[in-house]
């Protein structure tokens, strides 16, 4: 499967998805307060079920959401009742006249067209506003032997096995280089949060069935994989603890267009 078609599997359980998807650091939706004051208008893009929606909304910010899948939308309309869900791609989306103080996307971003994704998301913000794009990375520390002997399931059941093993957080680069060649923002602020999660194994196995790749595997490979994986963590004694780098980066939109021609 290729990018557009990846994209769409997240909508295939929305009920699982907003399970098991993991939230955001507290601390994040502090250092956006930092860059964007206390009553932001916020567009988020690819809200998901509400992972990131939910902490903006309680803070008492002004959120609008664009999410391309119906389910996942549907689920976010349910559980957060005053939030504004647009259901729409937003590569091509007509971008509406109105302006925000912050377009947020959280673990979305890359899915976005990355020819168009930096000019519409300045066309969105008011003179000033900020970009705010969140990334989430698998990164070293928890159960990190468990994690090591899980890639012999993936190597007999996927093409996908971890062969170079869990960077350290720090070795996560920072890197300004898709918001300075698009020529809309001022320098980059960076900002790290480390954090870990334990699953059961009926936890992890669901978590994994929210991801993308795994989605897409054949049934069979995707039953192989799973029962591999399961025995390894009942055989480490039943949980697993996953460390996440939450990674911000965030600019502010000189909102001038690059001249064409």
């Amino acid at each position: 499967m290729g990018r557009l078609e990846l994209r769409t599997t997240f909508g295939e359980d929305a009920e699982l998805y907003d399970r098991v998807r993991p939230t955001y650091p507290p601390a994040l939706y502090d250092e956006l307060a930092a860059l964007v004051g206390n009553r932001p208008r916020v567009l988020e893009i690819g809200c998901g079920t509400g992972q990131a929606t939910r902490p903006m909304l309680e803070r008492g910010w002004s959120v609008k959401a664009v999410e391309l899948s119906p389910e996942l939308s549907r689920v976010a309309r349910a559980k957060l009742p005053e939030l504004e869900v647009i259901t729409a791609d937003f590569d091509t989306w007509p971008l509406p006249a109105e302006r925000f103080d912050m377009v947020l996307s959280a673990t979305a971003f890359h899915w976005l067209d990355p020819q168009t994704r930096m000019s519409r998301a300045a066309d969105l913000l008011r003179p000033g506003g900020v970009l705010a794009v969140v990334s989430t990375h698998h990164v070293a520390g928890g159960s990190e032997q468990l994690w090591s002997d899980v890639q012999d399931c993936y190597r007999r059941f996927t093409t996908d096995a971890d062969e170079s093993g869990l960077p350290d957080p720090a070795s996560v680069p920072d890197d300004p280089s898709e918001f300075d060649a698009s020529g809309r923002f001022g320098p980059v602020t960076f900002r790290r949060f480390t954090w870990e999660a334990t699953y059961t194994t009926a936890q992890y196995l669901d978590l994994l069935s929210s991801y993308s790749g795994h989605r897409a595997l054949t049934t069979r490979a995707r039953d192989g994989l799973y029962e591999c994986i399961g025995a390894l963590i009942e055989a480490a004694g039943g949980s697993i603890t996953k460390s996440y780098l939450t990674q911000l980066s965030a600019a502010n939109c000189l909102n001038q267009p690059l001249a064409s021609g």
